[in-house]
């Protein structure tokens, strides 16, 4: 997975479906893991639609699936991945989840703020399958497609609410 095109939801799922007898694990920082004992709690289906600084319009589709950890641990192993795809199934009778949706995993425990992360490297050893954890990140999608912030063209600028066209240039720090 790249930054730029994060894993979608049937890409992870299929994934998944490839190792249905492994013990599925989630490593979210360095050697760090969430315990064994965590339950997928919901899966969500968020449909995103903003205006960046650029003003230009973007959406896209999440799949959100949240894991918690019990402040009991109650297993010794985490469960199966054909336990988790039980659940993404009984998800799925009443929502159906977009394929091409971007998939995240929101965890967090005493020790790590709730956050939501990508999966990266998938790694089948033993009888673990582990997904890799990797931080989200910020962008100005205005400066990926090479405009300033508070900008969307040369004849555009006069347009924008409540910013000073003149003053809104590169290295300006208007935003």
């Amino acid at each position: 997975m790249n930054q730029l095109h994060p894993m979608t939801w049937g890409e992870f799922k299929g994934t998944l479906e490839q190792n249905p007898d492994l013990h599925l694990q989630f490593q979210y920082e360095g050697d760090k893991f969430v315990d064994s004992s965590f339950h997928i709690t919901e899966i969500k289906q968020a449909p995103i639609v903003s205006v960046d600084c650029g003003g230009q319009m973007n959406s896209w589709t999440e799949v959100i699936v949240q894991l918690w950890e019990p402040s009991i641990t109650k297993a010794n192993r985490s469960m199966q991945v054909r336990k988790a795809l039980k659940i993404v199934n009984l998800v799925e009778k009443s929502l159906p989840l977009n394929p091409n949706a971007t998939v995240k995993i929101e965890f967090g425990n005493s020790k790590f703020d709730t956050r939501q992360m990508y999966p990266g490297e998938f790694v089948a050893g033993g009888e673990a399958f582990t997904v890799n954890l990797v931080p989200d990140f910020t962008q100005c999608k205005a400066l990926t497609r090479n405009q300033s912030c508070g900008t969307t063209s040369a004849d555009a600028k006069s347009d924008l609410v409540g910013a000073d066209a003149a003053s809104c240039q590169p290295g300006s720090g208007c935003c």
